[in-house]
């Protein structure tokens, strides 16, 4: 039985109503010895908590879809393969142009949100440089079937969720595609394929989306094979500069971290209450020794670069919750890095859903204005053209867009 499943969610309500009944009904009417009713009874009650916590636990694990599967719960899924060393450049001198060209299988994905908005499709991806095996979510735009844009390639942007996180919190519980949609029809919002990859790859850890060799190759699942199966599938526009990244909570650290680490990859990234240190998450690979820290680390890859990366940052956050860090960030940026800093004041919500959930519009719109159709050249016509947008945002409305605020930026 799916750990997300409605099947499972009905029978846990099933069960605690059984686990209330059944007190009320036999508490005075058991028999036997003391001993023998003192244990029953505190079976009935043991009975009565588990099935209570077992609830709670699967409502917000639905809501905020923090574990796929049992696997993921238990810390049985471990979906790499292999890890060898791929070096700097992540690709182990694989020369990527001669690989062959990737055809996948998609089918329909499943789950809350999957269907909405023209539905989720699905794949399993053998990462052929990273090693990893593991799901990647596609949503595409609603132009993306039209005539008039058969010949036209669509700019991506691949999103990450937190730790832990599922690869089908963005199109679920963020809400993507039924944020996105309507403004894509209407010309606001650049019509994006949307991508989320598996992050989550070994039992029990956060990979931090490094690359360590015999552990994990993150970076390069993410970077690398995630995106040459896109274009090798979909019309997607060529890298740099039609892809970016976004992400939140650890995923917001990761998608900083690809964005600054390889331009050659990302125009842009989207990083919502992330951090620049992968130490800030005691199950980080990335965290666990100042080597690895230092090259997973956006603000020291940013500090040590000897020429400023051609990429975009938004980066958005509270106090003590991203802000800090993504004031860091932009105090370091050179040009042709850009830097723009969204202060949350901490009344518009904590480090949940509820917070990043709004947040999606807006930055979407920067995003269209950041790799809209005018800062490219020889796109393909079949463009929507972009209009001012109207539509209000909610939480995300507090953000001025501005980082005013610049007493509670002292920490990188």
């Amino acid at each position: 039985m799916s750990l997300t499943g409605t099947p499972f969610l009905y029978t846990l309500v099933v069960l605690c109503v059984v686990a209330v009944a059944l007190p009320l009904a036999l508490w005075s009417r058991v028999g036997g010895p003391r001993v023998v009713r003192g244990a029953a009874r505190v079976l009935m009650v043991l009975f009565a908590q588990v099935t209570a916590v077992a609830l709670v636990f699967t409502m917000v694990n639905n809501s905020n879809q923090l574990y796929d599967n049992w696997g993921d719960l238990l810390g049985t899924s471990d979906h790499v393969h292999e890890a060898a060393d791929l070096g700097a450049s992540g690709t182990g001198g694989i020369s990527l142009e001669k690989l062959p060209r990737l055809r996948q299988t998609f089918k329909q994905a499943k789950g809350p949100g999957m269907r909405a908005e023209g539905g989720v499709l699905v794949t399993h991806l053998k990462g052929r440089v990273s090693g990893v095996h593991a799901e990647v979510n596609v949503w595409l735009p609603p132009q993306y079937h039209e005539p008039a844009y058969r010949n036209h390639r669509f700019p991506v942007v691949e999103v990450l969720p937190g730790y832990p996180g599922s690869s089908k919190a963005w199109y679920g519980t963020m809400d993507a595609p039924q944020q996105l949609a309507p403004l894509m029809r209407s010309g606001q919002i650049e019509p994006f394929i949307i991508v989320s990859p598996r992050t989550t790859l070994l039992p029990g850890k956060d990979t931090g989306c490094a690359n360590i060799p015999g552990k994990v190759n993150a970076d390069s699942w993410l970077s690398i094979d995630v995106p040459k199966m896109v274009r090798d599938n979909f019309r997607a526009q060529a890298a740099p500069d039609g892809w970016a990244v976004a992400g939140y909570s650890a995923g917001a650290h990761c998608a900083a971290k690809l964005a600054v680490a390889h331009p050659d990859r990302y125009r842009a990234a989207v990083s919502m209450s992330g951090y620049n240190d992968p130490a800030a998450v005691p199950q980080s690979l990335a965290g666990k020794s100042p080597a690895l820290r230092a090259a997973n680390n956006p603000y020291e890859l940013l500090k040590d670069s000897r020429v400023p990366p051609r990429v975009a940052l938004y980066l958005s956050g509270q106090p003590n919750d991203g802000y800090e860090a993504a004031m860091a960030l932009k105090r370091i940026a050179k040009a042709p890095t850009s830097v723009n800093v969204v202060f949350v004041p901490t009344d518009a919500g904590g480090h949940t859903m509820a917070l990043w959930k709004p947040q999606v519009v807006p930055a979407f719109r920067w995003l269209s204005e950041v790799m809209g159709d005018e800062h490219r050249t020889g796109t393909a016509p079949g463009t929507t053209p972009l209009a001012p947008s109207t539509a209000g945002s909610r939480h995300a409305e507090l953000a001025s867009g501005t980082a005013s605020p610049a007493d509670a930026a002292r920490r990188p």
